[in-house]
C-alpha cells in the first residue's frame, strides 16, 4: 500500500502545475580550485599553457589538471602541457541566460577534446552565430587574453575558434 502512495505522489508532482516564488538565498562561498587546479590556472595565466596531468595505469591526461584520477583514485603528479588546438566533440547554442533572460545574441558552446587530452573542455565557441557554421569533428584553437590581463581563472580563455 505503501508504494502505491509513493507512486501516486510522485506522479501527481509530474502533472501539477508549479508555482515559482522569486526570492533570494544569501550565500557567501570562498571557491579553491585545489592542487591540480593550481596547476592550471597558474600556469595558464603565467605561461598561457594549457596544463593537465597524466595518470600512467589509466592511460587518461586530465585537462584541467586534477590531483587524482577519477578512474583509478591514483594520486596524479606527472604533469603534461596540451596543445591549444583540438577537436570539437559537441556543441549547443543556448538564447537565455543563467537567468533565463533572452540573449541579443545566441550564446555558442563547445566541448572540445585539446590535443593530447583524453578529457573535454567546455568553453565558448567564438565568432559563430548559427549552428550550420558549426560541424563536431571540426578542429579549433584556444583564444587567451593577453597576458596583462589574464587572472588566473578559466575565463583566461576566452574561448575557442574554428580552424
Amino acid at each position: 500500500m505503501k508504494s502505491r502512495k509513493k507512486t501516486a505522489a510522485v506522479q501527481d508532482l509530474r502533472t501539477r502545475d508549479h508555482s515559482v516564488w522569486p526570492g533570494t538565498i544569501p550565500l557567501e562561498s570562498f571557491y579553491t580550485a585545489g592542487l591540480g587546479g593550481q596547476i592550471f590556472f597558474q600556469a595558464l595565466k603565467q605561461r598561457g599553457a594549457l596544463v593537465g596531468t597524466r595518470c600512467t595505469p589509466c592511460k587518461q591526461v586530465y585537462v584541467p589538471a586534477r590531483a587524482f584520477c577519477e578512474r583509478c583514485f591514483a594520486e596524479l603528479s606527472e604533469q603534461v602541457e596540451v596543445k591549444p588546438e583540438g577537436t570539437l566533440v559537441s556543441f549547443t547554442f543556448s538564447g537565455l541566460d543563467r537567468n533565463g533572460c533572452s540573449l541579443e545574441k545566441p550564446l555558442a558552446l563547445a566541448l572540445v577534446r585539446l590535443d593530447g587530452a583524453t578529457t573535454f573542455v567546455l568553453h565558448r565557441l567564438l565568432k559563430v552565430s548559427h549552428p550550420l557554421q558549426v560541424e563536431i569533428g571540426r578542429r579549433v584553437r584556444a583564444v587567451l587574453k593577453p597576458k596583462a590581463q589574464r587572472t588566473g581563472s578559466t575565463l583566461d580563455i576566452e574561448g575557442f575558434v574554428l580552424l
